[in-house]
């Protein structure tokens, strides 16, 4: 045994995981301090929940674990994407939990502007094959904009540019949505603000715009990248505002120049193309004013000239007259003697009449007759309708029980489907729940009554505690005496003291008598008070 165990013992020097994983550390960190590492972005997810993002930086041979952190990610100029061709500078270090080796980049930028024009053109690619470059999608600009809504920087010359030419050329409202033109947050407040603008009300407290430009000034590649988001190139496709796109100089384009519905070289040519120029329109109208009234004046002289034409065509009034004027003239002569042959007439039919007592009574009989013959057929046409609705009575009434057979029956076959789906299962359902309600609110009432109580109890000990501090109590008890008179009232001043007065001692374990005296020396009593109720110039004593 001796034999085996000095045969397995060496004079290599024998390490833990832990420190060959820390040596390991340290060696690479002391190497590789400082690196730039230039490969392509893959894995990449966006940020974890804890704000740091993990992906990996590959080339066509090796594949390199790459971290950024949270602090580091607010300050990178790009966001890192899928596919994209990078130079990372950082530090490297290792893990020692899973024993790999990864980069800890604190910068991130694109490998050359051949990068960012690969992953602008793939970009294009696809957003070109969904059609949002598409011209029939493209809305027409309103002619004259009530509200123009400008996303741009607030602190830049763009803002003042547009606002001053849109105030030569035509004076009107203009919201500015203040946003960040270059950096990596720069394409997602642009976003939003797109968004925001849509989303306003027509008859909200902000009016919504009928227009808008997105505006920026000139510069790199770089310095635009922001517009050429794709979260922001979908935002202005779906607007349902008209947009204008005024980014950068006339050479320069982004993605959001393809999506929007007028690109303008310069966002002074934005603002010149959203509004026409007031004194133009002011001439025009004057024009067309003047056009206007020159044509309704010849149109009023022409049609004054037809009346004229047609009024001499026309003959004269007393022409027109004269045939209707000689039809009454006529009438009117024999209008006299047709009165008097009608009156005549109408005199010789009245006398033709002979009214007689004989011949009033024949009539009053044969209406008498006609009334009673009225009568008769009345009360037997009566008498026939009558039998017709006692039959329809006794049909009605043989049909009767038949009916409310049918109609108990049809009652008793839907009561019976009715006491089918009736079940005492929802009732108890309901039972156990106000059941438990009612636990519940007992539990909570028992609880907050005996909070109430611990309350009430805490305030009554503290009002107690209280009372007793303020009691005269304890202050007796620090060798002070309650002077009383004998009608028991407090005696606070020496002057109120009288000789022979009869006094009460009050102390803390008990009373005692007193008189009170003026200037003698007499001896003090055996009872020693606490305190003496003397005021200089007072010539009272107490025993």
């Amino acid at each position: 045994m001796s034999e085996a165990a000095s045969e397995s013992r060496s004079n290599a020097t024998e390490y833990t995981v832990s420190e060959i994983s820390g040596a390991l550390k340290r060696t690479v960190e002391d190497a590789f301090g400082n690196v730039r590492v230039r490969g392509e972005i893959s894995g990449y997810r966006g940020p974890h929940s804890s704000g740091h993002a993990y992906f990996t930086l590959k080339d066509d041979r090796a594949r390199l674990d790459a971290v950024v952190w949270k602090g580091t990610m607010g300050r990178l100029k790009f966001r890192p994407e899928e596919g994209m061709e990078v130079i990372a500078t950082g530090r490297l270090t290792t893990y020692p939990g899973k024993s790999n080796y990864q980069i800890v980049i604190d910068n991130l930028e694109p490998a050359g502007a051949g990068a960012l024009m690969a992953l602008l053109e793939e970009r294009k690619r696809r957003l070109q094959a969904e059609g949002l470059f598409d011209g029939g999608r493209k809305r027409l600009l309103p002619f004259m904009p009530r509200v123009i809504g400008v996303v741009t920087s607030p602190t830049g010359a763009v803002i003042r540019d547009i606002i001053h030419r849109i105030k030569d050329r035509f004076p009107l409202h203009v919201l500015v949505w203040p946003v960040r033109v270059q950096g990596e947050t720069a394409g997602a407040e642009v976003t939003a603000a797109v968004n925001g603008f849509n989303a306003l009300a027509w008859d909200g407290i902000i009016e919504r715009p009928d227009l808008l430009i997105v505006a920026r000034g000139g510069g790199s590649l770089e310095d635009l990248w922001g517009f050429n988001d794709e979260a922001l190139a979908r935002a202005v496709a779906a607007s349902a505002i008209p947009v204008i796109s005024a980014v950068g100089h006339e050479t320069d384009w982004t993605l959001i120049d393809l999506v929007a519905d007028v690109r303008a070289p310069t966002p002074t040519g934005a603002a010149e193309i959203a509004v026409p120029v007031k004194a133009d329109l002011e001439a025009a109208l004057a024009s067309l004013g003047a056009r206007l009234k020159a044509a309704v004046s010849r149109n009023f002289e022409r049609k004054r000239q037809s009346v004229r034409a047609a009024a001499r065509a026309l003959p004269s009034p007393d022409q027109l007259l004269a045939l209707p004027r000689r039809r009454l003239d006529e009438a009117a002569s024999r209008l006299g003697r047709g009165l008097m042959v009608s009156t005549e007439r109408k005199r010789g039919r009245f006398l033709a009449l002979k009214l007689t007592p004989a011949m009033l009574s024949q009539r009053i009989a044969e209406a008498r007759r006609t009334n009673e013959r009225n009568l008769l057929r009345a009360q037997g046409a009566l008498r026939t309708l009558t039998r017709a609705r006692r039959a329809e009575l006794n049909r009605a009434a043989d049909q009767l029980p038949k009916c409310a057979r049918a109609s108990l029956q049809r009652h008793r076959q839907q009561l019976a489907a009715l006491q089918g789906r009736i079940t005492i299962e929802p009732t108890a359902r309901r039972q156990r729940t106000q059941r438990d309600f009612l636990t519940a609110l007992t539990r909570r009432s028992t609880h907050a009554a005996s909070l109430r109580l611990e309350r009430l109890r805490s305030r009554v000990a503290q009002a107690d505690r209280l009372l007793a501090t303020l009691s005269h109590k304890a202050v007796l008890a620090r060798g002070f005496a309650l002077v009383k008179d004998a009608d028991g009232a407090v005696v606070k001043r020496a002057a109120e003291l009288s000789a022979g007065m009869a006094l009460s001692l009050e102390f803390a374990d008990g009373t005692a008598d007193a008189v009170a005296t003026s200037g003698s020396a007499r001896p003090r009593p055996v009872v020693k008070p606490a305190a003496k109720a003397k005021e200089p110039g007072s010539q009272g004593s107490l025993f």
